[in-house]
């Protein structure tokens, strides 16, 4: 069963393992761009450490860009660090006190949303730093191919030996559950965005209400991906090595409450589908790796297939990444660490609590 999967993957004409879903800096881009018509919305709460670095990145993009940073009641130097950078175009306004109802980022983003009077808005989080060009190469996008809706894949840090065991595999399991192609396919009920980096056409999210429409979202770029392409509106989500994401993992424990924060929401809430994953994982990537050691005849050879086919539809999301190869060795490891991730996640909604994020922790309804 598990050699039946994995070739299927294999062959599927969508191929989610694959990279080719790709949008980079361009490089002959010149600090003389038009960016007038582009408003960037900044939710930030205690974003000391990098949010010079995110506002410094987008000084580099073009000329005439407005930037709206939203203060999320930050207890550290967010503001004073964002006032002196200099930055024309800079404007900081402060959150008002969050309502029931509401998730913290949503809800500042909604306030900048509304003061957004350009044609063109980036959703950016305080953390993501943008190489020169890459607000063109969206743009140009976007203009190009008659999108209302491009969202960009963050290369997540990758110094610790945590990150570089973990983070490859987070968006490569991101990609298996949300393939590219089929959310990028119009008409294909598939919805998916990365929530770090999204430019769209303002007209676009005042038609679906603003961020009221999702206010209570907890994966807030895919639920707000999918209002927009059920709206009818043409969306497009990819990879890019020009869309920096600052944000340090160091230890396990980090990426634990990175990932635990969302993993049972992904399914749904749902137990059926919790215990579904987690026999589909176990299936497809440990009892191959058992059946090569313990099983005979065909039953050791389809686990040999099943390993090796594991292996190779890893290789594309390292090498994108530039990690060496012998990283997709540790995948029986990676997945089971992403399993009991996710079993996190639900015991911790089962004592009532949804997720947790910056101090905030969002209870049961």
């Amino acid at each position: 069963m598990a050699a039946l999967i994995w070739l299927t993957v294999l062959v599927l004409p969508w191929q989610p393992w694959r990279n080719r879903e790709v949008l980079e800096a361009d490089g002959a881009a010149t600090p003389d761009f038009d960016l007038s018509d582009v408003t960037v919305v900044i939710p930030a709460r205690d974003e000391a450490g990098v949010i010079a670095t995110t506002l410094t990145a987008l000084g580099r993009q073009g000329a005439g860009l407005r930037i709206i940073l939203v203060d999320d009641d930050s207890s550290d130097a967010t503001v004073e660090i964002a006032r002196n950078t200099g930055l024309a175009g800079l404007r900081i306004i402060s959150a008002q006190a969050l309502p029931p109802g509401w998730t913290g980022k949503l809800w500042a983003q909604q306030q900048g949303v509304q003061q957004v009077e350009t044609d063109l808005m980036l959703l950016l989080d305080a953390d993501i730093e943008l190489l020169p060009g890459m607000l063109k190469s969206l743009k140009c996008k976007l203009e190009r191919e008659n999108l209302h809706f491009v969202s960009l894949m963050a290369v997540l840090r990758l110094s610790s030996f945590w990150e570089k065991l973990l983070m490859p595999a987070f968006i490569y399991f991101f990609k298996m559950l949300y393939p590219f192609a089929l959310a990028n396919r119009p008409g294909h009920p598939m919805a998916a965005a990365a929530g770090g980096c999204i430019l769209l056409k303002s007209a676009t999210i005042q038609s679906i209400g603003g961020m009221t429409a999702i206010r209570d979202a907890i994966i807030d770029d895919c639920t707000l991906a999918k209002k927009v392409k059920s709206a009818g509106y043409r969306i497009w989500v990819g990879l890019s090595h020009g869309v920096l994401s600052q944000r340090p993992y160091n230890s396990l424990a980090e990426i634990w409450e990175m990932v635990s924060r969302t993993a049972y929401t992904q399914l749904h809430y749902s137990i059926w589908l919790l215990f579904a994953c987690t026999a589909m994982l176990l299936l497809l990537y440990w009892l191959p790796l058992i059946g090569v050691f313990y099983f005979q005849n065909m039953g050791q050879l389809s686990s040999g297939f099943s390993v090796l086919v594991m292996l190779a539809a890893y290789l594309p999301t390292l090498r994108f990444y530039a990690l060496h190869p012998c990283w997709s060795l540790a995948m029986p490891l990676i997945a089971g660490l992403y399993l009991l991730m996710t079993w996190t996640s639900a015991i911790r909604c089962w004592q009532g609590e949804r997720t947790r994020w910056k101090g905030r922790v969002y209870e049961n309804a």
